[in-house]
């Protein structure tokens, strides 16, 4: 079994950050010590980490990898090879691909081709529709991250709303059920009116007037009263709103079993990015107002209402990023940048203050792994898998980004001409052994 010695490291762990070392045997974190490295402590390579930070891998909870079906735009081997140049060693895909995962076999089918081709760890969601509610019940959900519900359409129509349906499955989910909150009658009457008003096209800045926040804030209404009447366990994903966190924390105060997640670009843009960045920006939910971007920042500090970072990693071909509000695709990578990018915003924005490196890895590695219940992952623990990475300020002037630098099939980044203060300096999946399927509690405490 080959064993490698991380030295001279600063370890990030569960609210502590302390000058240390750690040892890896095989697969796994064998032991973890603070100060200097033992002298007679030895193994088959050693990694002197110079000073920098030692954290427990990334867990991206939100990806699209358009593995099967929309492989043009991206697919498993490549976009797992961006996840572990960015530092995260494991991801959960959604399942609006082609066709949809809305099956045992089709989920079998994912986990097979990631098998062949993934260099990070994977776990895929099953999706909801309007007919496949025993499918759902029937999932082995120690091998399935959970129940994926589309309240308003997006990439792959996999939109669900028949009332009878959601209310069975609400009460009877045996796992988390992650929704995509956005009300498609608020959506549908804002795009006719908005159409009427600009009948050569609108203009693809007006995206979050076609979808608008009272989407946002209707849906996640409803997922919340769903789950206080029927004890679910619902995760709402990529909020975009200051109110939805309002939402958030009342329903938290009162008991209800929510939880919440935001995404780099909804904390690095706001509406008048579009001046600038255009589509490449576009993406659903729509972002909103500097205001809401301010809001979900704070919400980012300990005790705070956001629980969980991913990045709802959505790649499109640029051809498939022009157009107008209605024509240009939806979405953006954000895979490879997302640990860099939170690093960073949190060292340069002032509205992250309070926030340090331990908060950013409670965010994108403790609490996922807790979330899920993703066994012995997302912590630096002995006994867990050694999914590791070595993150560093990169120097005077940060590191400017290019989209040659994307590793995405995709060949592009809306972070394209920013300069990022920190960098990946080093990643392990599995201690360098090489990725594998998670393993999940289907019925984690939230």
């Amino acid at each position: 079994m080959s064993t490698t010695l991380y030295t001279n490291a600063i370890l990030v762990n569960e609210g502590s950050v302390r000058r240390g070392w750690l040892l890896v045997e095989g697969d796994r974190i064998a032991r973890i010590g603070q100060g200097d490295t033992p002298g007679d402590l030895t193994a088959d390579s050693t990694i002197d980490c110079e000073g920098a930070y030692l954290i427990p891998g990334a867990i991206d909870t939100h990806v699209h990898f358009r593995d099967p079906g929309l492989t043009e735009k991206a697919d498993m081997a490549t976009e797992s090879h961006a996840a572990v140049a960015g530092g995260v060693t494991s991801f959960i895909d959604m399942p609006n691909t082609n066709p949809p995962t809305i099956s045992t076999r089709a989920l079998e089918g994912k986990m097979a081709k990631a098998a062949e081709v993934s260099e990070a760890n994977y776990g895929f969601f099953i999706g909801a529709t309007n007919s496949n509610l025993d499918e759902l019940l029937n999932a082995d959900y120690s091998h399935t991250a959970g129940i994926k519900l589309f309240l308003g359409s997006s990439t792959g129509n996999m939109l669900v709303d028949d009332d009878t349906t959601l209310g069975q499955l609400f009460a009877q989910a045996p796992a988390l059920i992650a929704v995509h909150a956005e009300d498609e009658a608020v959506i549908r009457a804002s795009r006719e009116r908005l159409k009427a008003l600009h009948p050569d096209g609108i203009p693809v800045e007006m995206h979050p007037d076609v979808r608008p926040r009272e989407a946002c804030v209707r849906a996640t209404s409803h997922a919340i009263a769903l789950a206080e009447r029927t004890g679910a366990r619902v995760h709402i994903c990529h909020i975009s709103t200051a109110d939805e966190l309002s939402l958030i924390a009342e329903a938290k105060a009162r008991g209800v079993k929510v939880t919440a997640e935001t995404c780099p670009q909804y904390l690095i843009f706001d509406r008048n990015d579009f001046a600038s960045l255009g589509a490449r920006i576009k993406c659903n939910p729509a972002i909103k107002e500097a205001s809401d971007r301010i809001a979900l920042i704070r919400a980012l500090r300990p005790g705070g209402v956001i629980d969980t970072i991913a990045t709802d990693h959505a790649p499109h071909l640029p051809a498939q990023k022009e157009g107008d509000a209605l024509t240009a695709a939806s979405g953006m990578p954000m895979v490879q940048f997302s640990l860099p990018a939170m690093l960073d915003l949190i060292s340069t924005d002032p509205d992250a203050d309070g926030i340090g490196i331990e908060q950013v890895v409670q965010l994108m590695c403790h609490a996922p792994a807790t979330l899920l219940g993703i066994e012995k992952r997302g912590f630096l623990r002995e006994g867990y898998y050694a999914d590791l990475a070595v993150v560093a300020p990169t120097g005077m002037g940060g590191r400017r980004i290019t989209d040659s630098d994307v590793v995405s099939r995709c060949g592009w980044t809306p972070l394209a001409g920013r300069s990022l203060s920190w960098e990946v300096r080093h990643v392990s999946v599995n201690g360098g052994t090489g990725a594998s399927p998670l393993t999940f509690n289907n019925r984690p405490e939230s």
